[in-house]
């Protein structure tokens, strides 16, 4: 390894970590020229394919887009971080496995919905209006519609408690309303 200081060749490993998620290598390093030390990290290249775009441009396959995607559709909702990132990384490792070189970006939107759907179904409808591209309100009803028609099992409402129904619209003006 070349050292960034010097560009003395020799060096000496200090320390050696694994990432949490096994993914990459940490290594401390000491030059054997200038005694300074630096850190590299080892990850496996992988050879993602590339991403056709929608107006047939190409770009390299970008995790963080899906993650960006992912969070925004997640807002407000309870899906963990750790869930997404789950997730994406399921979506990248299936897509390196298909030993494509080019991919279009609806097929990679698709494998992320199949997944999302199983995880929270609002933020499944979040992200399917941007991947499917809604042009108008019937596209989104009938989606809807779909998924409102898929057996998901056993549904449970809770009911509400009697002190939780919400103020009638012309409720007495000398109550002070709480602000937000």
């Amino acid at each position: 390894m070349r050292c960034p200081f010097c560009a003395v060749y020799e060096d000496k490993v200090i320390e050696t970590r694994v990432s949490k998620d096994g993914t990459e290598i940490r290594r401390r390093r000491e030059c054997e020229g200038c005694a300074r030390r630096y850190t590299t990290y080892e990850r496996i290249e992988e050879s993602m394919p590339a991403v056709i775009k929608s107006d047939g441009r190409r770009e390299p396959f970008d995790r963080t887009k899906i993650e960006r995607g992912l969070q925004a559709s997640v807002a407000k909702r309870p899906v963990s971080r750790q869930r997404i990132t789950s997730l994406v990384f399921e979506v990248e490792r299936e897509v390196s496995e298909l030993g494509v070189s080019e991919l279009r970006s609806r097929e990679i939107g698709e494998r992320v919905l199949e997944r999302l759907k199983v995880i929270d179904r609002v933020a499944y409808v979040r992200f399917a209006s941007i991947y499917r591209d809604f042009r108008d309100l019937e596209g989104f009803e009938k989606e809807l519609e779909t998924l409102r028609s898929e057996d998901t099992g056993k549904h449970s409402i809770p009911a509400l408690a009697k002190d939780t129904v919400d103020e009638p619209v012309d409720a007495p003006a000398d109550r002070e309303r709480p602000r937000n």
